[in-house]
């Protein structure tokens, strides 16, 4: 293994990983603290609900004010949609819409968003909210809780939705947290209101005797390298403790680990969440190949595929009283039928009947429900998500939360509120921090994260130092720019071999920067950037790599800051041969940054896209944007854009020069 840190002496280092945050980082951000537990109380409420307001006056301006060529064209509707019935999901309805005889127009619905099918006017009339189930290029599957009645009749629209649930599990939240009643064990240490943050949170955490039982497993971990076992054994002995996982040094699989022996000591139940169902799908597959009883919470439509048969709806499915049920709900649909023909005394009676057997259905479900999560190791599910109904009364002393710094701090609390007194928080604030709609929110410090806040107040997090992801050399910039040069590699540079189909600076080093003397533009609906010169070489850079015969669409991420550009880059592949099953660029993923984060490729294809006399470069001057993107890549590295104008930014400048001093410009892409 490799362990060299490759230190590069013209990379002017980022601030030390772990202590605190630049200036610029917290700007806007008016408390690290909270001396007075109403301070606290006000200020989050009031930042979620400016993110719900602006959420819905965007929406609902959109749904006034927008032409319908703006909405096509920013793909947020779809119009003149046919639609049937497609089966069902644990008892939802699965409802496919699609356009007769041709593919559907570009757009942005996905798996897992909120939507409303509506027939004209979703101002004006009743709308049916679902989530989307999957899609292709011809149809979008949408699971439903309420069947669109005349399903196959006429024509409809589907639009985004605002997730409104988020925002009142947020609140409940902060109220428990300001609650005297309900306070939470942890509740100084959040507020900032100990003189030693450190030392309090390193303390061991009230359990009623089964604290013994965690301090006594640390050191006993397997599969763990230097920096994760110690990481897994502070997570044991303190109450509060923050790890800090750089790209590819394994952060889930050190969470999962820790979870695994929290569920061997018996110290259960444990509840483990994420930001995202992307990162819960990775926890909850750790965990079930380690053997860990877990139940994952949500909805089965927001679940990875292959993992749901551990949700909570395909328990319920397969649980020894499942017959008892469904005897109870024939006998009911039975007698609803029969109600019309009866009269009198014996439709009352047949009535009565009707709301027992309802009831009882609901009491034995409820039994069902407990039973399963009574007999579970770990539950799993969004961070929001812990605010199910199903947990109402349910309390959960050990907490672990992966993805922290992607979560705002009132998200956070949602879990945080179940009674926690040994809480993990798993991040990396040196990557992109949580994604906030109110411009107005964000400017206030909603897009801070605990995580962060934490960090900023003295409590220091354990880094994981080896990562397994990258290329050396692509670890080289960024272990020094943004994690002090402490990065060591867990991979030779033989095991991330540089694809042949590319011609490579250096064939040893494979990252390339092409300087691209293009021109930005402003996408087709005004709101975005676009460079249609960085799109054309990205389209020829990607077929230079597949000529070479090693590597597949599928191991190619196209990768690009502005929701503009990957709208262009989706039409140029898909004019230039598909990415459908069975076309040329099948597998092929092209996503924003921000979508890209947690994920990796074997070769990543950066369009940076800025480029103007001017040196504008917007929230490109993001580091943790920079940084995410550079670091998803295993094998090769590939950046597209206009030097002049990246060089108007100091991290950009440093990496430019890197580049250049590792002779890994790349003039003759241009030319060939």
């Amino acid at each position: 293994m490799v362990d060299k840190k490759g230190r590069v002496h013209r990379i002017r280092r980022g601030p030390p990983t772990g202590t605190s945050i630049s200036p610029s980082e917290s700007e806007g951000v008016i408390l690290d603290s909270f001396p007075r537990s109403q301070d606290y109380h006000e200020r989050f409420h009031n930042l979620i609900d400016l993110e719900l307001e602006d959420e819905m006056s965007a929406v609902e301006e959109r749904l006034r004010k927008w032409t319908r060529s703006q909405l096509v064209e920013n793909g947020l509707t779809l119009f003149d949609l046919l639609a049937k019935n497609d089966g069902w999901l644990f008892g939802d309805r699965v409802v496919k819409v699609f356009c007769k005889g041709v593919s559907l127009p570009h757009h942005r619905f996905s798996h897992g968003d909120i939507v409303t099918l509506s027939r004209k006017n979703p101002v004006k009339e009743k709308v049916f909210e679902g989530t989307v189930l999957s899609r292709s290029r011809s149809f979008i599957r949408i699971v439903f809780n309420e069947q669109p009645p005349k399903i196959r009749e006429g024509v409809w629209r589907l639009d985004r939705g605002v997730n409104r649930v988020a925002h009142d599990r947020m609140a409940q939240a902060i109220d428990a947290m300001y609650s005297e009643e309900g306070a939470s064990p942890l509740r100084e240490l959040i507020f900032g209101q100990v003189k030693d943050i450190a030392g309090s949170a390193g303390r061991v955490a009230n359990l009623g005797g089964m604290e013994k039982r965690l301090v006594a497993s640390s050191g006993h971990s397997k599969n763990l390298n230097g920096s994760q076992q110690i990481a897994f054994d502070t997570a044991m002995k303190s109450r509060l403790s923050l790890i800090q996982g750089p790209p590819g040094t394994g952060k889930t699989h050190t969470a999962v680990q820790i979870l695994a022996s929290w569920a061997k000591t018996g110290v259960g139940p444990i509840l483990a969440v994420a930001d995202s169902n992307v990162a819960v799908d990775n926890l909850l597959e750790g965990m079930l190949n380690a053997g860990v009883k877990a139940i994952r919470i949500g909805q089965p439509v927001k679940v990875r595929e292959n993992l749901r048969d551990a949700t909570m709806a395909a328990k319920m499915e397969e649980h020894h009283l499942r017959d008892d049920v469904d005897v109870l709900l024939k006998l009911n649909e039975d007698l609803t039928r029969r109600l019309p023909s009866m009269k009198g005394k014996e439709k009352g009676i047949a009535h009565r009947d009707v709301n027992r057997g309802w009831k009882e259905i609901r009491r034995i479900e409820n039994q069902m429900r407990d039973d399963i999560i009574d007999h579970a190791e770990v539950i799993c599910s969004t961070c929001i998500g812990a605010g199910h109904l199903l947990l109402e009364s349910r309390r959960f002393p050990l907490v672990l939360m992966d993805e922290s710094t992607q979560a705002t701090e009132p998200a956070s609390l949602v879990p945080l509120m179940k009674g926690a007194r040994h809480v993990v928080l798993v991040g990396d604030h040196r990557q992109l921090p949580p994604t906030v709609i109110s411009r107005r929110a964000e400017e206030k410090g909603l897009a801070r994260s605990l995580f962060e806040r934490l960090i900023t107040l003295g409590l220091p997090a354990t880094m994981l130092t080896t990562q397994y992801r990258m290329h050396p050399v692509i670890r080289e910039w960024p272990s020094e720019r943004f994690y002090g040069g402490e990065l060591t590699d867990g991979v030779a540079a033989e095991e991330r071999p540089a694809p042949i189909g590319f011609v490579w600076p250096n064939w040893d080093a494979p990252v390339a920067f092409v300087p691209v003397e293009g021109v930005e533009d402003t996408s087709g609906d005004g709101s975005s950037k676009q460079n249609l010169d960085e799109a054309g070489l990205a389209l020829r850079i990607v077929d230079m790599l597949l000529s070479g015969g090693d590597i597949t669409a599928d191991e190619i991420g196209v990768v690009t800051p502005y929701s503009g550009q990957v709208r262009l880059l989706n039409d140029l592949f898909s004019n230039a041969g598909g990415r459908e099953l069975g076309e040329k660029y099948h597998g092929l993923e092209i996503k924003s940054i921000d979508g890209y984060q947690g994920r990796e490729k074997d070769v990543i294809v950066l369009s940076a896209v800025r480029a103007n006399d001017a040196g504008e470069m917007g929230f490109l001057k993001d580091h943790r944007r920079l940084n995410v993107a550079i670091t998803r890549a295993r094998r090769g590295l590939i950046l597209l854009g206009h030097p002049r104008t990246l060089r108007n930014d100091s991290d950009w400048a440093s990496w430019c020069d890197w580049a250049s001093e590792r002779g890994l410009e790349a003039y003759h892409v241009i030319h060939m």
